[in-house]
């Protein structure tokens, strides 16, 4: 691959508290489909498009809904946020947290753990917000950009060639990309089609997250099980000003005991209390809920095939322990769009990326797995979760 354009060192790219850049480029890197309209597939299209790539997006969605939990955004996302020009909105969305409350069941204060600052002095250590908020701010950007979005389409095949990709869509057109990226998510059906053999796989956990109301005085925390029965952990992020999503950790199984979803989780809950009293409360036939097995996935060996490369949680996905999911998806976004318009053979550039990206991710998912096993296995000899969650957050401060 050959481009005009020189190399861009990490500090050219967005100097601290200034606008986004704009690259002037001329590449031989002019179009790019991107498959997969969620973080990781808008965030790398208005990565791309910010160096003056005409960058298209399928998504299988026919149209975009406003539906979805909250996040617990940390200081890393916050610093890819700020490098493709909308972090003023997501500040303005979301609930700012520099530490976490550790309680008793009971409610009694166990601890409160500040939390490293891994997008640097000048940003929060995290934020709470709400994904359809993200993901609204996120598509205006892309589309302040021209970036081109077709909605309720998928990729149902892909070619090789020597400089370019040929994709067929399941409206049966056929088009020819410098480059497809494929951001799916981990239950991405392209994934084995790229050579990859590695699929998700269980960690033994289910979540349960909610989006109910909060009182003022609730600034969020999470609380450990008083016994073996109910929940694993109950914890609780302010994403408005009156507003908090709720995650309760629990088996992968949805038990089928005749009850309700709201009622299930109260139920989890059940042996929780102080803050957590008002939230179980708060839980009804209207509240949304949303249940999965927590899964993972962890491609270790190349991304890619060719001229068709997968991006974030269709390779990496992790527990939402330390909160690193979404950050690591957008990490890989900028890292990538970096890359794809450098100087260089498009293989070499390709290598470079993923061996840039490969320690980082293991060291979240190392950490993460770590954390599911000691919830699962509570009073495990020399568990130490606070220690492992800041010694795996501490080690993310530096630029990706």
């Amino acid at each position: 691959m050959r481009s005009a354009r020189p190399n861009v060192e990490p500090s050219d790219r967005c100097p601290d508290g200034g606008a986004p850049q704009k690259w002037e480029t001329q590449m031989s890197v002019r179009n790019v489909l991107i498959v997969g309209g969620g973080f990781t597939g808008l965030t790398t299209a208005i990565a791309l498009a910010q160096r003056d790539v005409q960058v298209t997006l399928i998504d299988k969605a026919p149209a975009w809904a406003r539906v979805g939990h909250g996040l617990t955004i940390q200081g890393n996302a916050l610093r890819v946020f700020r490098e493709i020009g909308v972090i003023d909105e997501v500040l303005a969305k979301g609930q700012v947290e520099n530490s976490v409350m550790l309680y008793h069941a009971d409610g009694r204060v166990m601890a409160e753990l500040p939390t490293p600052r891994t997008g640097g002095d000048d940003l929060p250590a995290t934020i709470g917000a709400l994904r359809p908020d993200l993901h609204e701010i996120l598509l205006r950007r892309a589309e302040e950009l021209g970036v081109r979005i077709r909605l309720g389409l998928e990729l149902t095949s892909f070619e090789n060639h020597a400089d370019s990709a040929t994709s067929v869509l399941s409206d049966g057109t056929t088009e020819t990309w410098d480059v497809i990226v494929i951001a799916e998510g981990i239950k991405s059906q392209t994934r084995p089609k790229l050579g990859i053999t590695e699929d998700r796989q269980p960690t033994g956990l289910g979540i349960w997250r909610a989006v109910t109301s909060r009182l003022p005085e609730m600034t969020g925390g999470m609380a450990f099980p008083p016994d073996d029965t109910g929940a694993y952990k109950v914890g609780y992020t302010p994403v408005s000003d009156d507003q908090c999503y709720i995650y309760v950790l629990c088996p992968p199984e949805r038990p089928d005991n005749g009850l309700a979803d709201w009622q299930e989780v109260r139920r989890l809950m059940a042996n929780y209390h102080g803050e957590l009293d008002y939230l179980r409360e708060s839980l009804g036939p209207d509240t949304f809920l949303n249940f999965q097995e927590i899964e993972w996935i962890f491609v270790e060996g190349p991304w890619h095939s060719g001229r068709v490369v997968a991006l974030g949680e269709v390779v990496h996905a992790v527990p939402p322990l330390i909160a690193q999911g979404a950050a690591q998806c957008l990490e890989d976004a900028v890292v990538f769009a970096e890359h794809l318009t450098q100087d260089g053979d498009f293989e070499h550039l390709l290598t470079r990326f993923h061996s840039r990206r490969i320690p980082r991710i293991k060291g979240v998912v190392d950490a993460s797995l770590l954390l599911a096993k000691w919830e699962l296995h509570p009073g495990t000899p020399d568990a130490d979760p606070g220690r492992v969650m800041a010694e795996s957050l501490v080690a993310l401060e530096a630029a990706p």
